[in-house]
């Protein structure tokens, strides 16, 4: 179908068709929705493992404006954490069941008053002591496991080729250690959720990346039939990953409002959220790298141990980064963990490559160097012709070219051939490269649409838009199958009763729903070409500015509608063969410029020219963006982010955006973004592939690369800061 796409809409930087709504403050996010919600404040254990002794309530409940204290004692039936089902986004998130505690910050109360500002302090009255136990805290390579699998689909070992013989066969090697911290995504807007009883039905208003799963996790929580649930979140304000499944502020309120009989609203803190959401998991790497003198990689060997929080199955895997980067003789790699007394290790904006796409890249630089080429010309000559990990063929393959084209626009023969070599005044000046690669995933997922006589366009499906741009991208869809104006075109997403996706997360989101869309659009066509005494292939007919035309032939759709009840079509999609006979990615290629002071040794990231071939382009200005947002992440995990865990008592000691530092617009340079625009067939139907989570793959890693090509020195404990480099 790509070839009736004539980019009238599709590709077009259409400015995004929510964007008077929000900075009108019309859109409505989970907590501002106008019910008069009792509000409920999380009283958080501070212990990471033990249970709870006695937990003395009466003054709370005293306190003014105070309707309920919720407790294990108290609290509505819950099924208890992870049970009914093995999906952990699906399986029961049961809280205040009973009392034991899992990780430091889990809920042990809930007051629930008139005001935040009772809520708030009648919290800081309950009295709970512990019966503590000593948590199992950190990685611990000795009581590690092999993971049951590893984000993103990979097994927890692969062993292609002979590594033994191909390290030995190596005439250079390089054995590292890298250690990642835990960090956070710290989205704008904090979880939170209006819950709501009619009976046996519950409804919730929340900030949810994938509707369907949550709706499963309320019925699997609450023991009822999921018939009997609604879940709604229009807008949010970021995610991450960190939103996309059902957290304690949903929990909660659903357990108040049912414990209440009336609304009961739960907004995290940011300090909550700290502990109680989801975040990355500090990891421990080990990157063994063998080649030829001639440049020829031979061995790959990365090994990782993390942590799983405890009744959670989730780990993350870096070697994500190396499982489709170069050609080599063998390629294994080893993913173990172990259950810890931690806050929700889980998905964070691209999992494993975002890891593995600063500490491979720094690997291979590092073994670049002690073959003596340039990192550029290593990276061109171990070019894979197909994929290291599996052996299949690539959908597509354009890294090569995404690399020649960033360094001729960075300038990349200018870059200086030995560390300290260049200097301006007090700053050492250096380059640094990485490629990008993440996995072009696809899922399930339908969507109905209905054009009524009056000729206006409404599309429904359960996608959320984490403020990436889905709203606007559908829309141009939509008018480009149809012929219709943007502003005949409604999108209702995120809404439980809508046809059910896959939602946002993985860079499948678009895809996944642009595709569903795009085949009810077709089916559409069918229709409305028979409708108007069309006889041939709707695809040969062109649908434009509310008209439909073949030869010599016009039909005003106008003409069509009038005396009908208007039409509906619906569409679907699935994975199929091309995404199991090929392996799908994205890629892109990564230049940077750094300054370091000689003296403090504070890190400037001058410039960035950043190059990415993601299939069809759906609008070029909500893709800068998304890569635009992908670099500063890059910038902020390589040189900035770091949660800093107590290991006395297993809480993070900068729980909050004055001492957990992200990266801020003073830390951003000029960032170049260009797109490879190559439309693969072999993706979806539209030929988009993911690109939300593309940039931030590989941008830590030409950021460290160009800090030691400015100063010599190299840190394996990230991230880069200035009292690592003095």
């Amino acid at each position: 179908m790509n070839d009736i796409i004539k980019g009238k809409w599709i590709g077009k930087p259409l400015d995004r068709v929510d964007g008077p709504l929000k900075v009108s403050g019309a859109a409505t996010y989970a907590a501002e929705h106008d019910i008069d919600a009792a509000i409920g404040f999380i009283v958080e254990a501070t212990i990471a493992k033990g249970t709870i002794a006695s937990i003395e309530t009466a003054n709370a409940e005293a306190a003014k404006g105070v309707i309920a204290v919720l407790t294990h004692e108290n609290a509505p039936k819950m099924a208890p954490w992870g049970d009914g089902a093995d999906d952990r986004f699906e399986q029961s998130h049961g809280v205040l069941v009973d009392g034991t505690i899992r990780h430091y910050g889990q809920p042990v109360a809930l007051v629930i008053a008139e005001t935040l500002e009772q809520a708030r302090h009648a919290a800081s009255l309950v009295a709970v002591t512990y019966d503590e136990q000593a948590p199992a805290l950190g990685v611990d390579r000795a009581d590690s496991e092999l993971a049951e699998g590893l984000d993103g689909g990979f097994e927890p070992t692969n062993r292609r080729g002979d590594f033994d013989q191909a390290w030995a066969e190596s005439d250079l090697t390089v054995d590292l250690n890298y250690t990642t911290p835990h960090m956070i995504p710290a989205a704008m807007e904090p979880h939170s959720a209006i819950a709501e009883w009619d009976g046996e039905r519950l409804t919730v208003r929340n900030s949810l990346q994938v509707i369907a799963s949550g709706v499963a996790c309320l019925a699997n929580t609450f023991g009822i039939d999921e018939e009997n649930i609604r879940v709604l979140s229009p807008y949010i304000g970021g995610g991450f990953g960190s939103k996309l499944g059902q957290h304690y502020d949903t929990i909660l309120a659903a357990a108040g409002a049912k414990k209440l009989n009336r609304p009961v609203k739960v907004v995290q803190t940011r300090r909550n959220l700290f502990h109680a959401g989801p975040h990355r998991a500090r990891i421990e790497q080990r990157i063994r790298l063998g080649a030829t003198r001639d440049g020829t990689l031979k061995a790959v060997n990365f090994e990782t141990w993390s942590t799983q929080a405890i009744g959670y199955f989730y780990t993350e895997g870096p070697m994500a980064s190396a499982a489709s980067a170069y050609r080599c003789d063998a390629l294994h790699w080893t993913g173990k963990t172990r259950q810890a007394n931690e806050t929700l290790n889980d998905s964070m904006r691209a999992p494993g490559e975002a890891l593995g796409g600063v500490t491979f890249e720094a690997a291979i630089d590092e073994l670049a160097e002690k073959v003596g080429m340039d990192p550029l010309e290593f990276r061109l000559k171990n070019e894979p012709t197909e994929d290291p990990a599996s052996g299949k063929p690539f959908a597509t393959r354009d890294l090569v070219e995404c690399m020649k084209r960033g360094a001729d626009e960075f300038g990349w023969t200018d870059r200086p051939k030995e560390p300290r070599s260049r200097r301006e005044g007090r700053k050492l000046i250096g380059y640094g490269m990485a490629s990008a690669i993440r996995g072009n995933m696809m899922q399930e997922g339908s969507c109905r649409i209905d054009l009524s006589a009056g000729g206006h366009l409404t599309v429904k499906m359960d996608m959320t838009d984490i403020g990436t741009g889905t709203y606007t991208i559908l829309t141009q869809i939509a008018a480009e199958a149809l012929g219709l104006h943007p502003d005949d075109i409604t999108v209702d997403l995120a809404d439980s009763d809508n046809p059910a996706t896959a939602g946002s997360g993985g860079s499948f989101g678009a895809g996944t729903s642009g595709s569903a869309l795009w085949n009810a659009c077709i089916a559409l066509r069918e229709k409305l070409a028979t409708a108007g005494g069309f006889n041939i292939d709707p695809d040969e007919i062109d649908f434009d500015e509310g008209t439909m035309q073949a030869g010599d032939r016009t039909v005003a759709l106008a003409d069509v509608l009038k005396d009908s009840d208007g039409f509906s079509a619906e569409g679907s999609i699935k994975p199929g063969e091309e995404h199991e006979d090929y392996v799908q990615n994205s890629y892109g290629a990564h230049f940077c410029e750094v300054a370091v002071d000689m003296d403090s040794c504070e890190i400037e990231v001058r410039r960035f020219v950043s190059v990415f071939s993601a299939g069809r382009i759906l609008n070029r200005k909500t893709a800068h963006s998304q890569c635009l947002g992908g670099l500063v992440w890059g910038i902020g995990g390589a040189i900035r982010e770091e949660l800093w865990m107590d290991e006395r008592t297993g809480g993070y000691v900068n729980r909050d955006l004055a001492e957990y530092h992200v990266a801020v617009n003073r830390d951003v340079p000029k960032c170049d973004i260009i797109f490879l625009e190559n439309p693969d067939p072999k993706s979806n139907p539209i030929g988009t592939k993911g690109i939300g989570e593309l940039a931030l793959c590989g941008a830590g890693g030409a950021i460290v690369n160009a800090i030691y090509n400015a100063t010599g020195k190299r840190v394996y404990d990230l991230p880069v800061t200035l009292d690592k480099l003095l």
